[in-house]
């Protein structure tokens, strides 16, 4: 779902078969065989904090068969102290998948190590199982997919592209509800084809060492922006309204009797505001801005939509986001976006 640049979308662990029966677990599945124990790769010093993939790794025991899982998984990053276990008594991504699985296979768990190597289990039981158990909790959490990967995988150093998504509701009215602390809510006006503008500057490679924060621990703030644009799109989560709902329908009817008509999109935009009755919300305008590359620099994200927000707001010009990026230092920059709004959409790896 939603995370700051705090957490961790992608967790490679192996997992262990061998766990005392119990009612409430999930049935069983066929399991698969692997002769993968290699030791976990070392952590490469340039690493990306943005991205804080995590690696779980069993005991090493050469009479065992293990089998390495790439994980993804979903949740609300603003429920929880982080990723990385902390203290005791701070709710984390990682303590939270601890418990889920130690639960599951009946014996602790923790990331990077375990008490002992078991045999593996089929993608399928992993994600059934430990799903299981994470919504039996506070059910803010979710595995999505597991893929069975190679011994010597690392869910950091073998991605090959990071996608980033960044929502803006724009409007003077405070957001709804159901939004919050899911887009940052700017109250003013923002300028589109400026911000597109400042978009243009900013995608390719580039020094960003005005675009990354003090605590960056990378060895080059050379980067690759491979994309960097700026939609409006429409507004969620919504329901349609009456007017809405009939207008839709006519199109629907309209485009079945025709391959023309006008799109959903033109037509949601071209319902008045007076046909909102008592109760009713006004929309926001909703940016989502998306940014692509190999990797990111620690909080380069949120960095660079400051700035392209300063700009849609008219604060920055298109000229003042360039002389920033030629500064080549954080201080010549703005305030970064808040976490609230980032979203880690996509991870490309070469899966067989």
């Amino acid at each position: 779902m939603t995370l700051n640049d705090q957490q961790p979308p992608l967790i490679t662990t192996n997992s262990p078969e061998n766990r005392p029966e119990s009612p409430n677990r999930p049935s069983k599945i066929a399991k698969l065989t692997s002769q993968h124990n290699e030791p976990e790769p070392e952590p490469q010093p340039d690493s990306e904090p943005e991205e804080r993939e995590t690696s779980t790794t069993m005991g090493q025991n050469p009479r065992a068969t293990i089998q390495r899982y790439l994980i993804a998984i979903e949740y609300f990053g603003t429920r929880f102290s982080g990723a990385q276990q902390q203290a005791p008594n701070c709710r984390t991504v990682v303590g939270v998948l601890q418990s889920a699985f130690h639960k599951f296979i009946g014996q602790p768990v923790s990331i990077f190590c375990s008490s002992r190597t078991l045999p593996p289990h089929e993608p399928s039981v992993v994600k059934k199982a430990v799903n299981h158990f994470l919504q039996k909790n506070e059910g803010d959490i979710m595995i999505t997919d597991v893929r069975c990967v190679a011994a010597d995988f690392h869910a950091r150093y073998k991605a090959q592209e990071r996608t980033y998504f960044y929502r803006l509701l724009s409007g003077p009215e405070h957001p709804s509800t159901f939004e919050k602390d899911r887009a940052w809510h700017v109250p003013e006006e923002l300028d589109l084809q400026a911000m597109q503008k400042a978009c243009k500057v900013l995608v390719g490679l580039h020094d960003f060492t005005s675009f990354r924060a003090s605590g960056c621990q990378a060895k080059s703030p050379i980067r690759n922006l491979d994309e960097l644009n700026v939609i409006e799109v429409l507004p969620s989560p919504y329901f349609p309204s009456a007017t809405e709902r009939e207008t839709q329908n006519l199109v629907g009817q309209a485009l079945s009797e025709s391959n023309g008509g006008l799109s959903c999109s033109n037509q949601n935009k071209a319902i008045e505001e007076s046909s909102l009755g008592f109760g009713m919300r006004r929309r926001h305008r909703c940016f989502v801005v998306t940014a692509r590359a190999r990797s990111f620099l620690y909080h380069q994200v949120r960095l660079l939509v400051g700035a392209l927000k300063s700009v849609g707001t008219g604060d920055l010009t298109v000229s003042d986001v360039e002389r920033i990026l030629e500064a080549k230092n954080v201080t010549a920059n703005g305030p970064m976006a808040p976490a609230c709004g980032l979203y880690l959409a996509h991870v490309k790896y070469d899966l067989p």
